[in-house]
């Protein structure tokens, strides 16, 4: 009996082994199925994350080339940038573009990435933007006096008086803004990347839109000087006014104003274009006058100074700021401390430049600087029409006006 016994238990574990193995089996298969599942689904996803890399990297040097064509002088409309099948870096991934399109319509760029069998696309529309997109630009303060009035016009369009005008400074430390008692500004106002405007503007009693944070840094590239020949070394008017005409139209050291038993006067008849390598020094009284139907495009590596009662102005000043353009160029600080007798039109562009105005009258115009202080006098006017841009302009570049993911098109037959 103890025999048999024995016998039957032996018996009945086979199945039940059997069964165990069954179900180890079928566990395992399940779980390969699975891990062969996740290993598919990972190496799908990182092809398809490597395209759209790619497709974004060719996005990215479609922009960069159309802005190195402007940088270089190079540019030519009908001849505009692609790559075919070009392998990122430190990747298998491939990105091809084309860019279409003319100045009149804005371009477009498209750009398809690939890795594997994973495809993706991106678009985006570029326009062409120039240095005065703001009323006033600066790397650090800003600071307007009481009673201001920071307002917009259109001096191409007299009948546009639906114009808001931006204020910005690319700082976030406090008190980067400062708005005196009564200031007004139809617009907003913009503090660095990530600033706490309740920190950065300290608001005495302004009207304003909205105030925020900046989302990314506008960039101020550094404007460089035309070739223009070497002229001689100084421009001096003492006691006596001299004339600068367009056949003057160079390079020179300094500019000095000064007065003797007369004030004395430059006076820019034409269309002159100055490059100063030095100093501008307007003397007691003395005056820059740029007269009608003139403008005055001015590059300057060193500081201008306008001593009391001097003015550097037009003689009948206009609404296009075009008029007067000034652009600092040098790579270390510069000081402008402009005086102005009447109403002052102009544009200012010196991102290392610290800026004071003093307009017996109002400012028509854009700045760009370092600090900027509007001091005693009128109010400010930006005029939109500095947004319109050409690409010989200073400075212009293309930036994204609208980004996209769209469908894959044909790139030279892709």
């Amino acid at each position: 009996m103890k025999k048999l016994l024995q016998s039957k238990r032996r018996g009945s574990a086979i199945p039940l082994a059997v069964v165990a193995v069954l179900i180890l089996l079928a566990m395992g298969v399940g779980l390969l199925d699975m891990g062969l599942n996740s290993r598919i689904f990972a190496t799908r996803s990182t092809s398809g994350i490597k395209a759209r890399c790619a497709a974004d990297a060719g996005l990215t040097m479609a922009l960069f080339a159309m802005n190195k064509k402007i940088q270089d002088g190079l540019w030519n409309g009908s001849t505009l940038p692609q790559a075919i099948d070009t392998v990122l870096p430190y990747s298998d991934a491939i990105y091809s573009y084309t860019v279409t399109g003319d100045l009149a319509t804005d371009y477009s760029v498209l750009s398809i990435g690939k890795s594997a069998q994973a495809q993706r696309t991106v678009s985006a529309t570029l326009e062409l933007r120039g240095i005065f997109e703001y009323a006033i630009l600066t790397k650090e303060k800003l600071i307007l006096k009481p009673d201001t009035l920071v307002d917009g016009y259109n001096s191409l369009d007299p009948f546009d008086t639906d114009v808001d005008v931006d204020l910005s400074t690319q700082s976030t430390e406090d008190a980067s803004v400062i708005l005196n008692t009564g200031v007004t500004v139809e617009g907003d106002i913009s503090v660095g990347v990530g600033g706490d405007t309740e920190t950065a503007i300290k608001d005495m009693g302004a009207t304003t839109g909205d105030q925020f944070a900046g989302l990314i840094e506008d960039p101020l590239p550094l404007i460089y000087p035309p070739a223009l020949p070497k002229m001689g070394t100084n421009i001096t008017a003492t006691a006596e006014t001299v004339t600068i005409t367009p056949a003057e139209s160079g390079q020179y050291n300094n500019i000095f104003v000064k007065k003797g038993d007369t004030l004395g006067a430059v006076e820019i008849s034409g269309n002159v274009v100055l490059y100063i390598t030095g100093d501008i020094e307007i003397g007691e009284s003395c005056e820059l006058i740029i007269k009608d139907n003139s403008s005055l495009t001015l590059y300057i590596d060193g500081d201008i100074h306008c001593r009391a009662n001097s003015g550097i102005n037009a003689e009948y000043p206009p609404e296009d700021p075009k008029t007067f353009q000034i652009y600092g160029t040098s790579e270390t600080q510069q000081s402008f401390d402009i005086k102005a007798k009447n109403d002052w039109s102009g544009t200012i562009y010196a991102p290392n430049a610290d800026v004071i105005l003093y307009a017996n009258g109002d400012f028509y115009g854009s700045t760009v600087s370092n600090n900027f202080e509007l001091k005693a006098g009128g109010n400010y006017h930006y005029d939109e029409a500095l947004r319109k841009v050409s690409i010989e302009d200073a400075g212009v570049r293309f930036v994204v006006k609208r980004w996209y993911e769209g469908n894959p098109k044909s790139i030279n037959g892709m």
